[in-house]
């Protein structure tokens, strides 16, 4: 049986029937059309389908759409503010860090998520922010390389992790 909830996502507010089996991720992509989150092993260990609950990196394809009522979710369509690209975003790009592109949502959010706790981050703290999440094509490198990158971004705009 369905139940009427409403989520707020990327700062619109959304009337949903769903059933309370419904994991975020196919809310997200089938019923709201945000089709960048991604959905991956659906088990928990890619990280593809990664977005943002109160500021926190969740991952949607383990969460169910009930649990996130009354919450703040994000997913890497709520990054840029209007056609200009969030420094995150900016950094993946600069730093050819999105090859094929099947974990760049989720590894931006776990990003800013990251700078948003910690602004300066070291290269281990880097790794330990992204370690839920899994790329196959870059070795991780560009990736390091993009977090740094968007962490200086940060500091030289003066910006605010959204």
């Amino acid at each position: 049986m369905k139940k009427i909830i409403t989520l707020n996502i990327n700062g619109d507010d959304y009337d949903l029937a769903i059933k309370p089996t419904d994991f975020l991720v196919d809310i997200v992509r089938d019923t709201v059309g945000l089709t960048g989150t991604k959905k991956g092993c659906n088990i928990g260990d890619c990280g593809a389908c990664t977005v943002l609950v109160d500021g926190r990196p969740i991952l949607s394809c383990l969460t169910l759409a009930m649990s996130v009522v009354g919450k703040k979710i994000k997913t890497i369509e709520g990054v840029a503010d209007g056609p200009e690209l969030d420094p995150v975003q900016q950094a993946f790009i600069d730093k050819g860090a999105i090859q094929c592109g099947f974990c760049t949502p989720g590894m931006i959010l776990s990003t800013t998520a990251l700078l948003e706790r910690n602004p300066a981050p070291t290269e281990e703290e880097i790794k330990h922010g992204l370690a839920g999440n899994i790329c196959r094509c870059t070795g991780y490198v560009k990736i390091i390389d993009a977090v740094k990158h968007a962490a200086v971004l940060k500091t030289k705009e003066g910006t605010d992790v959204r």
